[in-house]
């Protein structure tokens, strides 16, 4: 029910997917199928207007002139009435209009990009009854080992913790594709040109190969859920934690997602992650959703880096507070070290179970697990991580370093934070 093809770039797999649906929308007359990826620009650029309809003209001539091409939908239609749908699962809108829909085949390409939230949200349409199997596609450049496909397709265990191997593992298989088994149909020089990239780059995008983090990851799956936890103490400090990066830069080249984490200093001297509030939208979204949490968890500051439009950041954060008629107390930190440099003694922190995660944070988790001492091996600008950091170094003032410029004094009287929303 579920095939993963995984391996190096240009080995052909989105290519053979996108035969593989034409050919079940053919079978089944009336049928709907999907093909998604992360960006609606990718799935737009990549697969819509060049893997699709180049697939069509080599595979089946005859019926490429056939289809009829919905531009704006982004919906073909074939002549016996199945539709193929193409989205982005960064586009609101379209999302809702998938959710509202079945689906007798799904296929996500570029996994790795997608969370597994996401992938389980989209799981729930594969639904449609049309006399098929229904199946669902993945592909991707393998990540490393800690993302929720390998665990999936090769430890064959569940996406979210604990982690518990499947009932069903052989509904769930894998295939390794890669460039030199597509030579045929590459360039030389561009086979050549994956022989040039760093070890890292090669293992994934010539040999199809998992990255395994090992010793040099800062956070893992198991290390985090050693120290989950359902309910926590007192809170002496709550911080709600920004990270401003997506929100700076040209419209057009922003990442969407404003990384937003609550977290709190215990009674005990421990650190509590709240919340994941990361959310995608403009200012006036992304501030009340800060605001929100400031009051709802009683916090003592709000904190945005001022290195990625700090005053915008302070700004777009009082505008929500007046419009939620309440005040809130603000604060810009200084990044002086890169963002491996400033996470590793919060991992280390987090090592020695002094920082606990309420309940389970998917995204926030993953991209946690990504940092590595080499770098940050995620695929995406890893805003959820960056938010935990600043509140965890914010909790912790001795983690900032010395020659740092000193801080505004903002210590508040202890206020009898009563655990929050799921306080004791």
């Amino acid at each position: 029910m579920h095939i993963m093809l995984f391996g190096g770039s240009r080995s052909g797999k989105t290519f053979w997917l996108c035969r593989a649906v034409a050919i079940r929308a053919m079978r089944a007359p009336g049928s709907r199928h999907l093909i998604a990826r992360f960006r609606t620009n990718a799935v737009r650029s990549s697969i819509w207007r060049d893997t699709w309809p180049k697939m069509m003209r080599l595979c089946f001539p005859e019926m490429a002139g056939m289809l009829q091409y919905a531009k704006a939908e982004m919906i073909v239609t074939f002549p016996n009435g199945s539709e193929v749908w193409f989205s982005g699962l960064d586009d609101d809108e379209r999302v809702e209009k998938i959710l509202g829909n079945e689906f007798a085949t799904i296929y996500l390409n570029e996994v790795s990009q997608i969370s597994a939230h996401t992938r389980e949200m989209i799981v729930t349409r594969l639904a449609q009854n049309v006399g098929l199997m229904l199946r669902l596609y993945y592909d991707c450049n393998p990540p490393l080992k800690t993302h929720w496909t390998y665990r999936l397709f090769i430890q064959k265990r569940e996406t979210m913790p604990p982690y518990k191997v499947m009932d069903n593992p052989e509904d769930y298989v894998h295939l390794l594709m890669n460039p030199k088994d597509n030579a045929a149909n590459l360039d030389q020089r561009y086979l050549e040109s994956l022989d040039r990239l760093s070890a890292r780059s090669r293992m994934r995008f010539r040999d199809g190969k998992w990255g395994d983090a090992g010793e040099n990851a800062l956070w893992t799956f198991e290390g985090i859920d050693k120290h989950r936890v359902t309910r926590y103490p007192d809170l002496q400090r709550v911080v709600i934690s920004i990270d401003p990066s997506s929100a700076s830069g040209k419209e057009g080249e922003r990442s969407d997602h404003i990384g937003i984490v609550a977290s709190g200093l215990g009674v005990d001297g421990d650190a509590y992650v709240l919340e994941d509030l990361t959310v995608k939208g403009g200012p006036a979204l992304w501030g009340k959703v800060a605001v929100r949490a400031y009051q709802r968890h009683q916090a003592d500051a709000i904190i945005g880096e001022t290195n990625y439009g700090g005053a915008m950041v302070q700004h777009v954060v009082q505008t929500a507070a007046r419009d939620l008629n309440t005040e809130v107390n603000y604060r810009e930190v200084t990044a002086t070290r890169g963002k491996v440099i400033r996470a590793e003694p919060v991992s280390a922190l987090a090592e020695q179970g002094r920082i606990h995660h309420v309940g389970v944070l998917a995204d926030l988790e993953d991209q946690l697990c990504s940092f590595t001492s080499a770098g940050y091996m995620g695929d995406r600008s890893p805003d959820r991580g960056d938010a935990y950091v600043w509140g965890m170094t914010e909790l912790f003032p001795a983690l900032m370093r010395a020659d740092e410029p000193p801080q505004e004094d903002w210590d508040a009287p202890f206020r009898g934070h009563q655990g929050g929303w799921m306080g004791t």
